[in-house]
């Protein structure tokens, strides 16, 4: 199982719609990807804490492999990508780690 994350980085300035990017973006993806997406994640920075979080929002993407996520996630990256100026002023960063559970 491998785990694609999508970090986007916080800082003075940095703009990112919440509702757009679950209600919008990310629905858009999980229908692109079908069943292939084996679950997906988003956590989001933590108001509780004085000190700023390093990332905005962080979304996480499992699937079976990497072929899997490159075959589904492939053919839509563009979509995706243009899709960012309806949510964020900064673009994220792609992280693909190789799952491992306890």
């Amino acid at each position: 199982m491998i785990k694609v994350s999508v970090m986007y980085p916080n800082s003075e300035g940095v703009k990112f719609d919440t509702d757009y990017y679950k209600h919008t973006h990310l629905a858009m993806v999980s229908k692109a990807c079908g069943e292939t997406l084996k679950g997906m994640e988003l956590d989001l920075a933590s108001k509780v804490s004085n000190v700023p979080a390093p990332y905005v929002a962080i979304a996480h993407l499992r699937f079976e492999n990497l072929e899997t996520f490159q075959k589904a996630f492939g053919p839509h990256a563009e979509t995706f990508a243009a899709d960012l100026k309806n949510y964020s002023n900064v673009k994220g960063e792609l992280q693909i780690s190789e799952l491992i559970t306890f």
